[in-house]
This record gives structure tokens, sequence and C-alpha cells, in this order.
């Protein structure tokens, strides 16, 4: 089992949070004897949530207790008891303030609960927030990453570039060629290009002995360089036309959107 990925999944949380089902606990705790590191990231979680919960919880003042009591004792001392109601006094008191002590108990025992619930909930978010901006720091990475290599390429002197202008068919149309003769890579940028339809693709072409060689089909891509096939020495000229869907073994020359000279 990958133990990083289920840390990631965010069901340990769930659990200290008493949110799975009992098949769910079992499968837990489970993998919880067999994989010592999760059992270490429960105990975080757990000692987060206690942190939390103690950060936010209430203590009663003791102002409270006194006087509630005391209203109690002055309801109790504005009657007149009987000899029966003498001899019960003191259990009565008794239970009285054991009702009250209750009923004081209950409503902090309820509040807490609200706040752990909040608290719990607010920790759920927090570690979801987390999750995500890991997610947002890989995905700005990897376009570093490739951004990185596309100029790289851009400013290789190997790679030569050919500019390529629209035809008739497409005047507005711009594309760019870079081409490693020594290595045969392709690399293509896309400047202007007008979107085509689901049935439809384009297609680079490298003019080799007065021959059009398929360079490889792609789509409307623009902000980043495509790999496109490799290309053998002799090439004078590459054009991109419109195609049926996974291209053609040679061009339809009347839907040439640009073309260009090495």
């Amino acid at each position: 089992m990958n133990v990083e990925a289920y840390i990631a999944s965010g069901i340990l949380e769930a659990y200290a949070q008493g949110q799975l089902s009992s098949a769910e606990r079992a499968e837990v705790e489970k993998y919880l004897n067999t994989y010592p590191a999760l059992r270490k990231e429960l105990d975080a979680i757990e000692d987060a949530q206690e942190a939390l919960l103690q950060r936010m919880a209430i203590q009663p003042k003791s102002s409270v207790k006194e006087s509630l009591m005391a209203e109690i004792d002055a309801r109790e001392r504005t009657r007149i008891p009987s000899a029966a109601e003498t001899e019960s006094f003191n259990w009565k008191w008794v239970a009285a303030a054991a009702i009250a002590f209750a009923v004081v108990s209950s409503y902090f025992a309820l509040d807490y609960r609200s706040r752990w619930k909040t608290s719990a909930r607010e920790l759920s978010n927090l570690i979801a927030q987390n999750q995500q901006v890991a997610k947002d720091y890989n995905t700005v990475n990897e376009r570093l990453d490739r951004l990185e290599m596309d100029l790289n390429i851009v400013n290789n002197p190997a790679f030569t570039r050919v500019v390529m202008k629209g035809t008739e068919q497409a005047p507005s149309a711009l594309a760019s060629v870079y081409w490693n003769q020594t290595s045969k890579e392709v690399y293509l940028s896309i400047q202007e290009l007008r979107e085509l339809s689901a049935d439809q693709q384009y297609q680079l072409w490298a003019i080799i002995d007065g021959k059009p060689v398929d360079a490889g089909v792609f789509d409307l891509t623009k902000g980043r360089l495509l790999r496109m096939k490799s290309v053998n020495t002799g090439a004078v000229t590459f054009a991109v036309t419109i195609e049926p869907k996974g291209g053609r073994p040679s061009p339809t020359m009347e839907t040439m959107q640009v073309a260009g000279n090495i």
C-alpha cells in the first residue's frame, strides 16, 4: 500500500472525528496495526485536534455555581417547614443541588460538544486547504519545468528556427518550428491558428527532396512548445495543413495554413 497516498486521502482525519462507518473504521484499524507510519500520523492528528479544542474551551465562571446555590438557599429559607419537611430537608437540599449541577453540566457539555464539532470541521478544512496548496505548488513547478525546457530549446543555437507565415487561406496565421538537424528533433510553437472542428487536426509537413514528409498531427495548443516527429536532414520547407482527425499520408494543399523556408 502507498502509505503517503493513504495519509493524503484524509481518511485518518475522518477516523479521528468519528465520521467513518464500522467497516471503514475496521479497515483503518487494520492498517494502523500494520503500518507504524499511519499510527504516528494519527497520533499527530489527534494531538492537533486536542490542542485546538483546549484553546477554544470555555471554563464556567465560579460565580455561576455560587449564584445558583444562593438562589436555592434563599427559596428554602422563605418557607416555614413542617415537621416532616424539616426531617426531609437535608435530602431535598442534596437532590436540588444535584439537579442544578446536572443542568449546568449538561449545558456546558452540549456547548463543549458544539465547539468540538466546529473545531474538528475547521481542522478538516485546514487540512483540505493544505492539500490544495500542495497540489497547486506541484502544478506551478511542472509549468516552470516545462517553461525552462522550452527556453533551453529556443535559446539553443543547435536548433534552427523556421518562421511559418500565413498563406492565402489564412493570412493572419503564424507558427514557428525549431529543428535540430543533428538530433533530428522538431518542436512547434503556435502563435496564431484558428480553432478546428472536433473531426479535424492540424498536420505538420517537412519538404525533403521535393516530397512532403509527415512530421505529426497536433491540436491547437498555445503557450508551450509541442514536440513533433523527428525530421531527417535535407528539409527545405516546413508547412501546416488541416486534415481529418488522425492525419493523412499526403497533405491537402488547399487547406495549407502556414509555410516557411529554412
